[in-house]
């Protein structure tokens, strides 16, 4: 593969450029108190769905809130979503808002549970559906693959119960200039895992790096790992834990030959830098992630 650090094609050019802005778009969204307000209220049982990369934010969210004892909070695909179960209110994540299961899913909740959308696209059809609406449209995209709608919605998210974000912003601007090492470019195969909330930014980490890349990729609870898929670890495969690790898990990947890997950034802004090495991969490929193969913006279906 080409060495990161050399002028690569120009394919993927709006994912770059989208990806690089995300230390703005985090910090706007820290700053949206009335649509933060919008959001379910501590106490209130919730479950908030979405497709592809908004379900693992969705996850990441329904964790974060639960730890925080803000409530009862399910995560679920928009496509297998039980939300007949007495919740207070259902979020419904989408950058697009043209999604079809998200759509039928709202449609199918007016009149009986509050919902409330977190949408990229201000003028899409689930604006006038849900009962509010939180419109992020400084963070809709332009590139198939995903990077900063789902990082800025959980953004949102996060300062939504409290948290500063400040330091993760920080950690997301050297995130995004740091440079990249050839390793990790150039590896086989990647695992990633996570613990609690960052579950979520590992299975979205492999979903980029598939989605940009055409890698072979798994993700996994950190804890699960060594119940099975360490198998597959071996030289020139990569482990990747975003967050703090289970003890002794470093040791057992190193044993395999595998390379571990593990940053002291805000597990958010970790998933940036695994979004540069998909990025890179696909760059060194010939690969445009503006438009990959066999994707769309959003996913909508015939009748």
């Amino acid at each position: 593969m080409t060495d990161p650090t050399t002028p690569q094609p120009a394919g993927g050019a709006h994912m770059a450029a989208e990806l690089a802005s995300q230390p703005e778009t985090w910090a706007r969204a820290a700053g949206l108190r009335a649509e933060q307000a919008l959001l379910p209220a501590a106490g209130a049982r919730i479950a908030v769905v979405g497709c592809g990369t908004s379900w693992f934010m969705a996850q990441s969210y329904a964790a974060l809130r639960e730890r925080g004892g803000q409530g009862e909070t399910d995560a679920f695909a928009a496509s297998e979503a039980f939300v007949d179960r007495g919740y207070d209110a259902v979020v419904a994540l989408t950058r697009s808002g043209t999604t079809t299961e998200v759509l039928e899913l709202v449609e199918g909740l007016r009149g009986r549970v509050r919902t409330i959308g977190v949408i990229g696209d201000a003028d899409s059809p689930l604006v006038s559906l849900v009962d509010d609406a939180v419109l992020l449209p400084f963070a809709d995209e332009q590139s198939v693959v995903q990077t900063r709608f789902a990082t800025t919605a959980l953004a949102l998210f996060r300062a939504s119960l409290g948290e500063d974000l400040d330091g993760a912003i920080a950690d997301a601007s050297a995130a995004v200039s740091a440079e990249l090492d050839p390793a990790l470019v150039d590896a086989e195969q990647f695992s990633y895992l996570g613990r609690g909330w960052t579950v979520g930014l590992a299975h979205e980490a492999a979903l980029k790096m598939r989605e940009a890349s055409q890698s072979w990729t798994e993700s996994y609870p950190s804890m699960e790992y060594r119940h099975g898929p360490i198998a597959i670890a071996a030289p020139g495969r990569v482990t990747w834990q975003f967050g703090t690790a289970p003890e002794g898990l470093a040791a057992d990947v190193a044993a395999t030959g595998a390379r571990f890997e593990t940053s002291t950034l805000d597990p958010m802004a970790d998933l940036v830098r695994a979004q540069r090495v998909a990025l890179a991969r696909a760059r060194a490929k010939g690969l445009d992630p503006d438009s990959p193969r066999n994707l769309s913006r959003s996913v909508i279906l015939n009748p």
